[in-house]
């Protein structure tokens, strides 16, 4: 048995769409799509360290990526294997396409910092550290929640996952997610690959979403209007939409 939490829904015998969250949330960020998708075989992971998770093994994209490999091995039962993956879960999904390049057929890349910034870690533990009992009030939970588009009703788990998270946790994990560039494999991945980022996101984003599209040419990449980052979570019918679309090969 993997050593990662799972839930399946949609039809066992359906090509596979698997769902991977940013950092700092769940795999009740995908509720929308999960509920759209209903005609898919729907596996949604979470993260280890997410989803107020005791114990487990400690975060790593590269750790994350070959865990969701050997998941898609075990639950495709020979059907296509499509990926959808956010901010953190989009850079582990570059991770999973870069480590095995033939095992995805089509995957979505929403929102993946691949330039690294440059924080020491120890200095980022400390500043961590020094600020933790701040970002656990829910005066900057809900400032935080707000970027991500997190609707109210889904606040109170967000909320309840983040206090669950420990400092040693958040360090890796952000750790993990400014040190991040893309692999030197990434340029041979073969699967289609759709490369997203919100019109509003930060310059770094942007430039980002522009590499990976300007490292392979199988990336199509795409940028939503007067979105910022959380696309999936502010605007789930365009999402789904524009996700249903690219599994069908229609044109966006």
């Amino acid at each position: 048995m993997l050593p990662i939490q799972f839930e399946e829904y949609g039809q066992p015998d359906a090509p596979l769409l698997v769902f991977i969250h940013g950092g700092g949330v769940g795999s009740w960020m995908w509720e929308e799509q999960v509920k759209f998708f209903q005609d898919y075989h729907c596996v949604v992971p979470t993260l280890p360290e997410h989803g107020g998770q005791k114990g487990g093994i400690p975060f790593s994209i590269r750790e994350s990526a070959k865990l969701l490999n050997d998941l898609i091995i075990e639950k495709a039962n020979g059907q296509k294997v499509n990926v959808v993956g956010f901010s953190i879960g989009a850079q582990v999904l570059v991770k999973m396409l870069s480590l095995q390049p033939t095992l995805i057929d089509k995957a979505m890349i929403n929102s993946a910092l691949t330039r690294p910034i440059a924080v020491p870690k120890r200095i980022l533990g400390i500043t961590l550290k020094l600020t933790y009992s701040f970002i656990r009030q829910k005066p900057f939970a809900k400032m935080q929640a707000k970027t991500l588009y997190i609707p109210p009703n889904l606040f109170e788990r967000y909320y309840e996952e983040s206090c669950a998270i420990t400092v040693e946790g958040l360090t890796r994990v952000l750790d993990e997610n400014m040190s991040f560039k893309i692999p030197e494999t990434f340029s041979s991945v073969k699967s289609k690959m759709l490369v997203t980022v919100g019109e509003k996101e930060r310059g770094i984003m942007k430039k980002s979403a522009h590499d990976l599209s300007a490292c392979n040419a199988n990336c199509h990449k795409i940028v939503w209007p007067d979105i910022g980052h959380g696309i999936s979570l502010k605007e789930p019918r365009l999402f789904n939409d524009i996700l249903s679309k690219w599994l069908r090969d229609e044109v966006i």
